[in-house]
């Protein structure tokens, strides 16, 4: 967890100001930056699929290391970049690589921790990741003010630190298996993915995931410009509750999860859904901005419950010698949503009724609640109508 602040702490340095740098360098609109975006998107899935079969095959700690490295080494690729072609390539060489390493991460994390702390362990790596949000922006902010490519800089020293802490410190986390059973070869590592789609009630989970998902993307990606538009606020008023919602992970999220490890997973990723319909949906209809706050509040808690839960979930589906390839395909349902979610918004805003975007994101969160209250009475056999979250007692 330690390492994994440090590399989202480079992250956090850069990412808020990467559009500001690609509209600014190549003197482009938006329209362009978001094509970067939907490549990077589509090539993450792709690295993503690949490296969940690799985590599986060769193991988590060397997965870890290349994807870091790597991200490390095309971040400093795209700051020297002066050609706007070449920037879409560096893109998506950059999502192919960087998503290559994610699956381990989130494998090393099961593997590392019981099935009753896992939960707990995800919620750590939430709060830090909030933590990075919450220092990165200030320090991107101050690096950007002497030379934009500092930014690209800082994130490649940041993955440079993290890799060498993991392979100085961390050990292979990749369980044994069965010593009597031949080894599998590269090719039926990646048939594997075929019995993972044959997982009926996964595969349901990870489409429920979709839905839900494409709902909470659009508080970073549409709520911005929806907040300027239509109800006239300055921008500062959306850093205010963005920020809101990053303190209150940090100081809600573990008793949130303590909470929630004590009932069905899937009833809880029911009810962390139904709060992101109400909040998500209140956009639609309200005015004033502590009403806005307000909502930020109500789909925050529901943040808190669905996301370390969703995670705990993968990991309770997947047997334990095909983690990294039911990881690779839970990444599907964030990046669905990542490339079609905002487009998707973007036109109901610029062809109908702005507040359409929110009456939408109530109907696929009550839409997605139902589906996993649905999943819930067909998965609960497979579950023992056991928490997948149990965590230990404090």
């Amino acid at each position: 967890m330690g390492a994994s602040f440090i590399d989202r702490l480079g992250g956090a340095i850069l990412f808020p100001f990467f559009t500001l740098y690609v509209t600014a360098h190549f003197n482009v609109g938006m329209r362009h930056a978001g094509i970067i975006f939907a490549i990077f998107a589509v090539s993450n899935q792709i690295g993503s699929f690949i490296g969940g079969g690799l985590t599986d095959k060769i193991g988590r700690k060397s997965m870890v290391i290349f994807g870091i490295v790597s991200s490390g080494l095309t971040s400093i690729w795209m700051g020297y970049i002066d050609d706007l072609q070449v920037f879409y390539l560096a893109a998506a060489v950059s999502g192919l690589l960087d998503a290559a390493g994610g699956p381990a991460q989130q494998a090393m994390v099961a593997d590392l921790l019981p099935e009753k702390q896992r939960a707990d362990g995800y919620g750590i790596w939430r709060v830090l990741s909030n933590l990075a949000v919450t220092f990165g922006p200030a320090i991107g902010a101050l690096v950007a003010g002497i030379n934009f490519r500092l930014l690209f800089i800082g994130d490649a020293l940041t993955s440079f630190i993290t890799a060498l802490i993991v392979y100085r410190v961390l050990p292979e986390t990749k369980p044994e298996g069965d010593k009597d059973r031949p080894a599998e070869t590269f090719g039926k590592t990646f048939l594997g993915y075929f019995r993972v789609l044959r997982d009926r009630p996964y595969i349901a989970f990870a489409v429920i995931g979709i839905l839900a998902n494409t709902v909470y993307i659009q508080m970073n990606s549409t709520l911005a410009v929806y907040m300027r538009d239509s109800h006239g606020f300055p921008i500062q008023y959306l850093g205010y509750i963005l920020s809101m919602n990053a303190a209150m992970v940090v100081v809600f999220q573990f008793w949130i999860t303590r909470i929630t490890s004590k009932h069905p997973p899937l009833i809880m990723m029911a009810l962390g859904t139904a709060l992101y319909a109400i909040g998500f949906g209140m956009y639609g209809f309200i005015h004033g901005i502590w009403l806005f706050a307000l909502a930020m509040v109500i789909l925050t808690i529901g943040e808190m419950i669905v996301i370390p839960v969703s995670q705990a979930l993968v990991a309770k589906f997947a047997p334990e010698d095909m983690r990294g390839r039911y990881m690779a395909v839970y990444g599907f349902a964030w990046g669905v949503p990542f490339a079609v979610g905002p487009l998707l918004a973007g036109i109901l805003m610029d062809q109908y009724n702005p507040d359409w975007v929110w009456y939408a994101c109530g109907i696929l969160g009550s839409i997605a609640a139902l589906g996993y209250l649905a999943l819930q009475r067909r998965a609960k056999h497979r579950f023992n109508h056991e928490s997948a979250v149990e965590s230990q007692p404090a």
